[in-house]
């Protein structure tokens, strides 16, 4: 039996709000840009009010008075329809730049700024019937519903104030001039748009956290999903079994390189194969070059044969070297006595000549602390 979606539980993996960030799913309060824009707009405003208002009463002015050889030359009123345009245009362009900035940064608070490929292309889940009306009957759209009715609200009712209280100046703006009629009403307006403000900011207040948190409960996971993921990460047991395998295969090839410049290999005779070797000119111990059990201690003594390298068959020393070093790793000072003879017999056996009896063959002494059965257990000593 599946989990169902009211025991998602778990709180989102970094893997799953990595992957959701891919998909362009983030965190999106579409309130907090309209009350940052607001809030801008309204400092813009009152910065340069004073000087706006009055360019734009100049421009007005001008704009409404034609001089006569604009009217006998009709010709001549496209360029200066347009150079009217382009005078508004660049005096609202440093508000429209400012608020743009604004919306953009403000954009990226919830859910920081992330840029998707997928979030681009067609996702034919949206086109679904079904889904649609999930979306505008479930909760999110219930959600959106109630803060578009809040919203209304709240611009209705400041509204309603704003008119109330300023109906008799409303009503006497056609009776000012131009300049006095355009101060009025930008006081009026920013008046209105800083109640507006304040209203926006308290909705975006509230939405902000909620869309944080909405976002994230979506993102929720059962501990299925979890434990699935982990296993994902981390690697299934049988993918890592065959890594595992695949590179002990590979150390193993890289081992048997080295037996051909091995000295020596002490073999157990059947079970253990220990490649050493052993540079006289230095003063370092021996080298363990390769180890092996069983058919890996078989294809040592395979190369060894075929490279001409000796083999040297004493069980105690075998294992010892075997349970006690790594490859690659000098033997411990413990077994210097017992590999010595070894290494000398071996190097007297390549300086023989016709005629000359050859060195006896050593029996090491491995010691007692450093005694290994097969197993790799220490083998007790007897009093």
């Amino acid at each position: 039996m599946s989990e169902s979606s009211a025991e998602k539980s778990e709180a989102p993996t970094g893997r799953r709000l990595s992957k959701a960030i891919e998909e362009g799913n983030v965190a999106r309060s579409p309130e907090l840009p309209a009350a940052a824009v607001m809030i801008s707009a309204m400092g813009v405003i009152m910065f340069m009010g004073h000087w706006w208002v009055s360019k734009m009463a100049r421009e007005m002015t001008a704009g409404l008075s034609l001089d006569r050889k604009a009217l006998e030359t009709p010709a001549l009123l496209p360029a200066l329809f347009f150079n009217a345009v382009a005078d508004g245009l660049l005096m609202v362009l440093p508000l429209m730049l400012f608020t743009a900035v604004v919306a953009i940064a403000a954009s990226g608070v919830t859910g920081g700024f992330h840029f998707s490929i997928q979030a681009i292309g067609l996702k034919w889940s949206k086109l679904s019937l079904i889904g649609g009306f999930k979306r505008m009957f479930g909760t999110h759209g219930a959600v959106e519903l109630l803060k578009s009715v809040a919203k209304c609200a709240v611009v209705s009712v400041v509204l309603w104030v704003l008119v109330n209280k300023h109906m008799t100046e409303l009503l006497s703006l056609g009776n000012m001039d131009m300049e006095t009629a355009l101060g009025a009403t930008g006081r009026l307006i920013t008046e209105s748009a800083m109640w507006l403000t304040l209203s926006l900011v308290f909705i975006a207040l509230v939405d902000a956290p909620y869309q944080k948190w909405s976002y994230i409960k979506k993102l929720r996971m059962t501990k299925q999903e979890v434990r699935d993921e982990m296993k994902d990460s981390e690697g299934r047991p049988e993918v890592k079994q065959q890594i595992r395998r695949r590179q002990r295969e590979m150390s193993n090839a890289r081992m048997m390189t080295k037996v051909k410049d091995a000295d020596v290999i002490i073999t157990n005779p059947e079970h253990f194969a220990i490649a050493l070797s052993y540079d006289p000119t230095s003063d370092g111990a021996p080298m363990l070059l390769a180890k092996g059990a069983d058919h890996v201690a078989a294809r040592i003594r395979e190369e060894a044969r075929i490279h001409g390298v000796e083999i040297f068959s004493s069980p105690e020393l075998a294992r010892a070297l075997y349970f006690t070093t790594e490859v690659d790793q000098p033997i411990p000072e413990a077994l210097y006595h017992a590999v010595a003879p070894v290494i000398a017999y071996i190097f007297g056996l390549a300086s023989v000549r016709p005629g000359v009896e050859p060195m006896a063959r050593p029996t090491p002494k491995v010691p007692e602390s450093m005694r290994f059965d097969a197993e790799g257990r220490l083998q007790t000593v007897e009093p």
